[in-house]
Order: C-alpha cells, then sequence, then structure tokens
C-alpha cells in the first residue's frame, strides 16, 4: 500500500493552491485545519520536497508546487466527474449540450436528426451554433464542435466521423458548352466557382490516382465565397466549376444534375472530426451525443469509413 498515490492529500493540496489558506480550504472540504496540515506535510515527506512556503502571516506555492498545482486541481475536477457519472450510469443523461457546428453540414445533416435525438433523450437540451468560423471551444464553452478540416496540434480530444471526398464537379449543361478537362492546368480556361474556407483557396493541389503525379493549379474564382452552399446554385445552373465536399453534391450526381470531372485526379480527403475540450472524461449527455452522431452519420451515404 506504500505505492499507492495519496489522492486524499493531493485534493487537499489543490483546495490548498486554490484558496492560499489552510483555513479555508478546511472549510471548503469540511474537515479540520490540523487535517489539512497533516495531510500537506504528509504529501511533501513523501514526495521529498516543499509545497508550500509557510510564514505567520502568509502561505504561497513553491516552485515545485506551482508546477503541480494545475495537476492537482485536474485530479480534483475529474474525480468530481467521474463520481457524476457514476451516480449517473442508473438515469437519463440531463444537462444541455452546448454544440458548434459548420453552416452547410449543420443545416442539412445535423438538425434533421435533432428531433430524434431529443426524443430518445428528453433530458438533455441541444444549444447549437452554425458558423464555418472556427471557433475556441473552451473559450466559448461548447462540449462538442464537428470540424470539416485537418487538425492541427492540440490539447482537444478528437474522435474521427469519417473521412470526405471532394470531387471536382460541374453541370452536364456547362461541360457540353465548354469541354470536359482532363489536366489540372486546363482550368485555366473554365470558369472557377471556389470555396474560400478551403486551406489555399487560391491553389487546388491535384494527386493523380493512377501515374501519382502531382500538380497544383492556380485558380480564379468568378464567384468566391466562404459557404459551399452558396455555390450550388451557379453550379446547377451550368456557371462553372467548382471543388465541392461529397456530402453537398452526392445526391446531385447520383440524379445526374451534376458530373464527377477529372476523375484521375483528386485533392486529398477531408475527415469529419469530432471534437471536444481538454480532459479524461465526459459527461453523460456529451456521450450520449457523440455515440448519436457516430451512430447516424458515420455510414452515410457520402462518408468514407475507411481510407
Amino acid at each position: 500500500m506504500q505505492n499507492l498515490p495519496d489522492l486524499e492529500a493531493w485534493v487537499i493540496f489543490s483546495r490548498v493552491a486554490e484558496t492560499g489558506s489552510f483555513a479555508k480550504a478546511a472549510n471548503l472540504l469540511g474537515i479540520s485545519q490540523p487535517t489539512v496540515s497533516k495531510a500537506i506535510a504528509r504529501l511533501e515527506k513523501k514526495l521529498g520536497t516543499m509545497l508550500l512556503y509557510r510564514t505567520t502571516r502568509k502561505l504561497s506555492l513553491t516552485p515545485t508546487g506551482e508546477q503541480l498545482r494545475e495537476r492537482a486541481m485536474q485530479l480534483l475536477a475529474d474525480a468530481e466527474v467521474f463520481e457524476s457519472e457514476a451516480s449517473a450510469l442508473a438515469i437519463e443523461p440531463h444537462g444541455v449540450v452546448r454544440v458548434s457546428a459548420p453552416m452547410s453540414f449543420g443545416l442539412r445533416y445535423l438538425a434533421p436528426l435533432l428531433p430524434d435525438f431529443l426524443a430518445r433523450f428528453p433530458g438533455v437540451d441541444v444549444e447549437l451554433m452554425l458558423t464555418d468560423r472556427l471557433v475556441d471551444i473552451v473559450a466559448g464553452a461548447f462540449d462538442v464542435a464537428i470540424r470539416i478540416a485537418e487538425l492541427g496540434d492540440s490539447s482537444l480530444r478528437s474522435r474521427r466521423l469519417c473521412a470526405v471526398r471532394r470531387p471536382l464537379v460541374a453541370a452536364p449543361a456547362y461541360l457540353e458548352r465548354h469541354g470536359r478537362p482532363a489536366h489540372p492546368r486546363e482550368l485555366e480556361q473554365h470558369a472557377i466557382l471556389t470555396h474560400t474556407n478551403l486551406p489555399t483557396p487560391e491553389y487546388w493541389r491535384f494527386r493523380n490516382e493512377t501515374s501519382h503525379d502531382e500538380h497544383a493549379q492556380s485558380v480564379r474564382g468568378r464567384l468566391r465565397t466562404n459557404n459551399a452552399d452558396v455555390i450550388m446554385p451557379a453550379l446547377l445552373a451550368g456557371q462553372g466549376i467548382a471543388l465541392q465536399p461529397e456530402f453537398l453534391v452526392w445526391d446531385a450526381l447520383k440524379r445526374g444534375e451534376l458530373e464527377h470531372v477529372m476523375r484521375d485526379w483528386a485533392i486529398d480527403d477531408i475527415n469529419v472530426n469530432l471534437v471536444t475540450p481538454p480532459g479524461m472524461l465526459r459527461t453523460t449527455r456529451v456521450i450520449a451525443l457523440l455515440d448519436f452522431l457516430v451512430e447516424h452519420l458515420a455510414h452515410a451515404p457520402w462518408a468514407m469509413s475507411e481510407r
């Protein structure tokens, strides 16, 4: 038992670090001040270093104490969530889930699912914000964000929902008038409809699926917009060629209203990710929503389960 962590002492230390006082920590925890003092001394002895400077007038953290403060407070927060989750196993999830999602995806695929989710989990409320802007989910107090992008290094937790192709498409009437490009360089002669939220909207980077050649093509859009749905009317009306996520065009392709051109050339697929704030534990209401979205979207007609 000697090697087991002294979890009680760590919790007491986190409260002392938070309040800056043995007395306040004792009052907050509902224990005596000597118990607090003994726990800190016990922890310092086990670590072989001081965590606190003590004087008759002031209590402050040592450099080691400063380094360990955040981890101790996270330990307490995780324990509180763990106890809450354990006690909630026998009851339905409840509370508010705050969600951020891209505009087009949210309107087409998330909004239609919400009635079923609310019916399945009557104790859960959903607050949904649709924006094509990359939001800070921690600062914005969001529980879940849907991000259709390659994720950079981050402390955020992510769960890959699926991958999505981004085919080059145009209406058959446009292609009859202007011809079907066979190589990316031929796009210089075509009207381009551009989604400006691409990583490099002015350059489309293609890879040949057969030869594995690569080509970066400069493009200038006749229509430029930060929302892919805005492109659809002009695309269907035969006003140009566009790179569109397959979840927006798969049904139009199936009906023959759009045609996938330059099939030998493609740009990289993009992942649909479910992102949550850092931390090891999630509330039952968040888990319920994540599992629900995977259940309904991971095998959608446009979703690529395997890359």
